[in-house]
């Protein structure tokens, strides 16, 4: 079954400027002196802006133009002017015989391409390139001899691992691509590039594998990514809220990473990954909610630890989520629960306190999260002093002057702890956000208040869709076949399908072959089906 998507054309809330598309689109001119005046009130007060006039070949007139610090300079010199500078016998060359001369001698330089109109001479200029204008040529060469302001590569803070690759993504998604090249080198491995953002010109990058990841999906990424109107595209989440599924749902629609490792084996799962230039976060589509308690360790460490973590994770993670709603409905309204002793032993605890469970457990919570928060802000030296001995400090004054009952501070703590342990980041902040209004509910209807928030929260999970796939799958709706990689991670020899969810092609190492060997194209076609056929994902 193909679930069709009601997603609407996506726009800035304030009017978008198409400040290049502004620029007239009209042709260059022949003289470098028209070019440069033109360019120089589009660009005016642009300090960084260097036109340059120099003579080529020993006689031609030249114009250069670009932003000093975005142009490697030791390239510009070595590269470009010593070649221009070689005199020549060229009193008999017209000038677009110069410029196509030039595009074909610059070997030592990445890319060049031909600029016939003013509005294209901007935008590569704005993109960091070098353009060369000729006297008495309407065209204009465009050298791409930039300079880049990248870090190195790093191992990712935010998906730290005992076992595994030690690299993670950067902002430049040149170099995001080949570490996806660098894992999986098929020629099926498409990156298709897209422009978004009137002002800001952000390259986004969609990646999947043809005839593995389902056409349907691969389909509407694009269609969804090119609706956007807005005029800054600064990082992955301004593309994650413009395109993602129920908008107003709190859990996390797409899956968010900066490790080359695990885009990988989306990819090979058949999901679509969306790389955005100037983040190293890149979102992987479709995501279920079994997917943000995943780690790719999982899959590098034995299936027996891994499975036992993965049940560990699944424990807390509720944990974080109902312990504190659970101890405000029992200590409040269900106290026939609690054995004896330990009835005795709260009751004692809270003679002192002023104040009542449910608004013991909320100030308690909210000064956690503000701890952490702090925590986050402030440099790291400082931030985890301050996290972690604020909240020893704060926890034991305030048992001591009798204002917190000692078994709310175990409480919190241990849900603070709890909510570490999910590997998703938005997926924990989501668990930290639900927390409150069950604690309210079960504030007012004890029991029965939790339980109606649980069931309330099932049935928004079940009704949420990520581009076309249930969230729960496999379990809703159930598939016994997919459990093998969701309650527990199964030996790799046992897992020998993509998952159903992706409703493409399943087949990888053991596809069927015709009789000269050649993968048959009715048996590995990409496109969407009710009911996908199993196929072999190891040998």
């Amino acid at each position: 079954m193909v679930y069709k998507n009601k997603f609407k054309r996506a726009k800035q809330l304030r009017p978008a400027t198409n400040h290049i598309e502004d620029i007239p689109d009209r042709a260059l001119k022949d003289s470098i002196d028209a070019n440069q005046h033109e360019l120089e009130s589009i660009l005016s007060k642009c300090a960084d802006l260097k036109m340059r006039k120099i003579k080529i070949f020993g006689a031609a007139s030249c114009l250069l133009a670009y932003f000093e610090e975005m142009v490697d300079g030791k390239h510009l010199d070595n590269a470009l002017l010593r070649t221009l500078m070689v005199p020549r016998p060229i009193e008999s060359v017209s000038a677009a015989q110069i410029a196509e001369t030039l595009q074909e001698e610059f070997v030592s330089i990445a890319a060049t391409k031909v600029i016939e109109t003013l509005q294209e001479a901007v935008l590569h200029i704005l993109k960091g390139d070098t353009l060369l204008f000729l006297e008495g040529s309407a065209q204009s060469l465009a050298v791409s001899i930039k300079n880049p302001k990248d870090r190195g590569l790093e191992e990712p803070n935010t998906e730290s691992l005992i076992r595994g690759p030690r690299v993670g993504f950067i902002e430049n998604p040149q170099t995001n691509m080949s570490l996806i090249r660098q894992r999986i080198r098929s020629p099926l491995l498409k990156m298709e590039k897209f422009t978004v953002g009137s002002m800001t010109k952000t390259e986004v990058i969609i990646s999947y594998l043809e005839k593995t990841a389902p056409e349907a999906i691969v389909r509407e990424v694009k269609d969804r990514i090119s609706k956007i109107e807005m005029e800054s595209v600064l990082e992955s989440g301004y593309i994650e809220e413009m395109i993602r599924d129920a908008r107003y749902s709190p859990f996390p629609i797409m899956q968010m990473t900066e490790r080359p490792d695990s885009v990988a084996a989306s990819l090979i799962e058949g999901k679509v990954a969306i790389m955005i230039q100037g983040t190293p976060m890149v979102l992987i589509v479709p995501m279920t909610f079994w997917s943000a308690f995943q780690t790719v360790e999982d899959f590098y460490t034995n299936y027996i630890f891994s499975s036992v973590l993965r049940w560990l994770r699944y424990l807390f993670a509720f944990i974080a989520l109902v312990l504190p709603a659970f101890y405000i409905a029992v200590s409040t309204y269900h106290q026939e629960m609690i054995p004896t002793s330990l009835a005795l032993s709260i009751a004692s605890s809270r003679e002192l306190v002023p104040f009542p469970t449910w608004m013991e457990m909320f100030i308690m919570e909210i000064t956690f999260e503000a701890l952490r928060e702090a925590g986050i802000r402030l440099p790291r030296p400082v931030g985890q002093t301050v996290s972690i001995v604020g909240a020893l400090v704060i926890g034991e004054a305030a048992v001591q002057a009798g204002i917190i009952s000692a078994p709310i501070v175990i409480i919190v703590s241990m849900t603070g702890i709890a909510s570490f342990l999910i590997p998703n980041t938005n997926m924990s902040l989501t668990f930290r956000l639900l927390r409150f209004p069950m604690m309210f509910f079960s504030g007012m209807l004890g029991l029965y208040g939790l339980g109606a928030s649980l069931i309330a929260m099932l049935i928004h999970m079940g009704n949420l869709r990520s581009f076309g796939v249930p969230y729960l799958t496999p379990v809703a709706p159930f598939d016994p076949s997919g459990l093998r990689d969701v309650l527990v991670r199964a030996p790799w020899w046992t897992m020998r399908a993509r998952p159903n969810y992706n409703l493409g092609s399943n087949a990888l190492n053991e596809s069927k072959t015709n009789g000269s060997g050649a993968v048959s194209e009715s048996d590995n076609a990409g496109g969407m089906s009710a009911k996908p056929e199993q196929g072999d994902i190891m040998k």
